[in-house]
């Protein structure tokens, strides 16, 4: 029997995009420990690329953007899965189509659809699968390392990381009144998918926090999801409304000591 305990559970995973993708990596990991995926996807094009990756799933399109998608999803998802033992939420979206402006400049309309994807779909999604979810069930969010640091390349999506974050604890608080369903949130320190590799600057960034790291490599995104398949299971039933850095030691070796010598033999 796995420690985790995770075989005959069906969950849900919205937001899987490719083999890079952390949705990806806790998907493929669910079903190595014996449980059942259900996919969310945003459309018809992901859903077929999503079908590819994973044949057996149900896969289901809900674009969060759409109220009437977050609204039909709990009933159609429960005609084959009437219970879920989690959720895992790694969605997540920032229009930098206009390029990279100073954080003053910050567009209305991007921040705002940025908030809806990235954090209200959080609140939205669980609130439209509470009659679904066990009991007991467990819901992950992916979000970021550090939501103060103020990097100009991620911009106003540290803000809405900020925000999930906050989120998970008032979800957590909320669902207590009647049930045991569990929110955590996992801080991931910077990975290389494909979703990053838009931002601009990301690879310097990347390639920083990796010499960062104590170990001098590069967080893993198996190691993230590794960390959400143990959030996700039974196994930490007593852990909840909490945020779970994980970044291999980056947060505290910025005085790293080949870093600072570099800088100073630069100036």
């Amino acid at each position: 029997m796995s420690f985790l305990g995770l075989a005959g559970r069906t969950f849900l995973v919205a937001g899987v995009a490719n083999r890079k993708s952390v949705a990806w990596h806790i998907a493929s990991g669910l079903l190595a420990e014996g449980a059942e995926v259900v996919l969310s996807v945003r459309d018809r094009e992901a859903a077929e690329a999503a079908a590819k990756l994973f044949p057996a799933a149900a896969i289901y399109v809900c674009d969060v953007e759409r109220e009437e998608d977050i609204h039909s999803l709990p009933a159609r998802i429960g005609e084959r899965h009437p219970v879920l033992a989690g959720m895992v939420h790694s969605l997540a979206f920032a229009n930098y189509s206009r390029g990279l402006a100073p954080f003053h400049e910050t567009d209305r309309r991007d921040f705002l659809q940025a908030a809806n994807i990235g954090m209200f779909s959080l609140i939205a999604l669980s609130n439209a699968l509470k009659n679904l979810f066990a009991r007991d069930a467990s819901v992950v969010t992916i979000s970021i390392s550090h939501t103060a640091m103020a990097s100009e390349s991620y911009g106003y999506m540290a803000p809405v990381k900020a925000a999930l974050d906050s989120a998970v604890a008032f979800l957590a608080k909320s669902f207590s009144l009647f049930s045991e369903v569990r929110f955590n949130a996992v801080n991931a320190g910077l990975l290389k998918t494909s979703s990053s590799a838009g931002i601009p600057g990301y690879l310097e960034n990347y390639l920083f926090a990796e010499k960062a790291t104590l170990r001098k490599r590069a967080l893993e995104t198996r190691e993230v999801a590794d960390l959400a398949l143990f959030l996700l299971s039974p196994r930490s039933s007593g852990i909840n409304a909490q945020r779970h850095m994980i970044d291999a030691g980056m947060s505290v070796n910025f005085f790293d000591r080949d870093i600072v010598s570099r800088v100073v033999r630069l100036d």
